[in-house]
Order: structure tokens, then sequence, then C-alpha cells
């Protein structure tokens, strides 16, 4: 299992995670993963770039290959500008970006006023979507007229030599199916062996990624406190972090959730870090994308990314 850099545009500014980018890169780190919300979670985490202007600065910053964790393509923006959005950061990275695409939360793509459909409609919306995506990356003038969305007559100029992969996010069983269906590979967040079995099963032969968090750092207890903080509603169950709207509903569900109920692994202890990411070799990830929680990055790359890629190496 090869490990990566998971990029938060919701705890990090612009000029930050340009940086850490570059901080990954010099570590050893395999690739990048970036974040794509409008909203960070809670008002704690306290950013939210814009994700293609910051993937454009990074491109230039690195050599690393990028992804986006996860995109998506269906309301907040329409998918033929992520079509051409995902070109150029493709052209300007020279190929070394891929797509990252999901059906979304409500808490990023609301605000336009559009209501948010349940979750059968978010897969069909998500499914036309690459659709569109994809025609348009064919090249030429293009036209489509779909369920969900028209283009008309609408030609990308500046396309890479080469298609970006499309990765398709799933959680759930009707999910994972369409990822298989449509994907150039499969996007989790978890160690879910039944999950990438059922991918592989129903016929994805692409790659898997996963992204996940740690908040490494000399005092346990306070890691752990640096973690509640910002990333609580890791622990939120079921569908809450799909349907709640804004940071403070977020924030407000949070409030039943407690520190011990986080699964982030925390503090100076090496070998319990290592359990945690062993995990998702385990279940089949072929690339894990690592986010350290909190503005203690310099002892993440000096020590914990050293240790970590030499034993995965």
């Amino acid at each position: 299992m090869k490990i990566g850099y998971f990029l938060s545009c919701e705890e990090f500014g612009p000029r930050d995670l340009v940086d850490q980018a570059r901080q990954a890169e010099e570590a050893g780190f395999h690739a990048l993963w970036i974040s794509d919300h409008f909203h960070p979670w809670n008002d704690e985490q306290g950013h939210s770039p814009f994700v293609w202007s910051v993937i454009g600065a990074v491109a230039e910053a690195t050599k690393l290959h990028i992804t986006t964790g996860v995109t998506c393509p269906t309301t907040r923006i329409h998918p033929a500008i992520i079509a051409q959005a995902a070109a150029t950061s493709a052209v300007l990275s020279e190929g070394r970006f891929s797509l990252g695409v999901g059906t979304g939360e409500a808490l990023n793509e609301h605000i336009l006023g559009d209501p948010w459909p349940e979750s059968a409609v978010r897969r069909e919306m998500l499914e036309e979507a690459v659709e569109v995506i994809r025609l348009l990356w064919e090249g030429g003038q293009k036209s489509h007229r779909g369920e969900y969305y028209d283009v008309s007559t609408a030609r990308i100029y500046d396309l890479p030599q080469t298609p970006p992969q499309i990765l398709v996010s799933g959680f759930g069983p009707k999910a994972i199916d369409l990822a298989a269906s449509i994907g150039d590979g499969f996007v989790t967040t978890t160690p879910d062996a039944d999950g990438i079995a059922r991918y592989r099963s129903r016929g994805g032969t692409g790659p898997v990624h996963a992204g996940t968090k740690v908040c490494y750092g000399p005092d346990e207890e306070a890691a752990r406190a640096t973690a509640y903080r910002l990333w609580p509603n890791e622990a939120l169950p079921g569908e809450l972090a799909q349907i709640l709207p804004t940071p403070a509903h977020v924030e407000q569900a949070c409030e039943l959730v407690t520190p011990e109920r986080l699964s982030t692994p925390v503090g100076p202890d090496i070998d319990r870090h290592l359990e945690a990411l062993q995990a998702y070799a385990d279940a089949g990830v072929d690339e894990l994308y690592v986010q350290q929680i909190g503005p203690d990055q310099e002892p993440f790359f000096r020590e914990w990314a050293p240790q970590m890629l030499e034993r995965f190496a």
C-alpha cells in the first residue's frame, strides 16, 4: 500500500496547503489528495479555499500526483465546468491529476438554494455528470440533453493528452456498485474490506484510494483534545454528514460525540499509528492518504513520516 498526504481545505488556508504539499514531497509521500468544500465542517476548522486555485498552485510547487478527495460535480458546480477545471488541472500538472467524485454533502451543495435530493437521485445525478465530463473530454463541440443536465455546443479547448482517471466515492452497496460501473477507481474513508470486495466483485478494476486522519504529537491527551476540537464530525453516524446543511448544524450534532468515540490515532505511539494504517492495507486499499490534524505539521513530516513511509515501503 502506498502512502500519500491528504491536504485539508477545511482546516488550512491556501498558502498553508501549498506549503504542506512541498513538505509532503520532501518527506517522500507518494502523492496528494485534496478535499473540495465550500464550507468547513465546523467553525473551529475555519477554512475553505477554492480547490481549483489551490490545485494550480500545488501543480507548480510540486511534482506529486493530485487527486480531489472528492469533488461533487452535480449541484454546486455544473459538470461541464468541472470537466473544464479538471482538464486545466491535468494540463498544468502535466498529467499528474485524477478526478475523485462523489454525491456530495448538503453542507457544501445547498448554497445556491437547490433542494438536496435523496440518495438515489444523487447517485443518478452523479452517473449523468460523469457521462457529461467524459463526453467533453473527447474533444470537439459537444451537446448533451439528459434528465438532470443540458450542455449546448460546448467545447473544451485545453485538454491533456490523456483524460484524467475518474475515481468514484461510494458508501453502501448501491454506491459501491455505481463506482464499479462508472469509475476508473474507488474511493472510501474506512478500512472496509467487504465494500472493497464488493467493488472488485462487481467488476471494479481500478485502484482503491482511501483517506484517513491522525494527530501525531508528543502528548497523547493534548493530541486527543486537538482531534476532538477540530474533527468530532468524524464520529457522526449514518447519513448525518450528508444531510446537515451548515457548520452550525454539524456542531450541534457533534455535541453528542465524546472524545472516546474518535477512532483517529493520536499521540506519539508509532505502533498505534501503524496498526491503524495497516487495517487499510489488510482491507485491500492500494493508496492511503493521511492528514495530520492540527497545527503541528513539522513534527509530523520530520518524525512520523520517515518511520511510517519506511514501514510501508
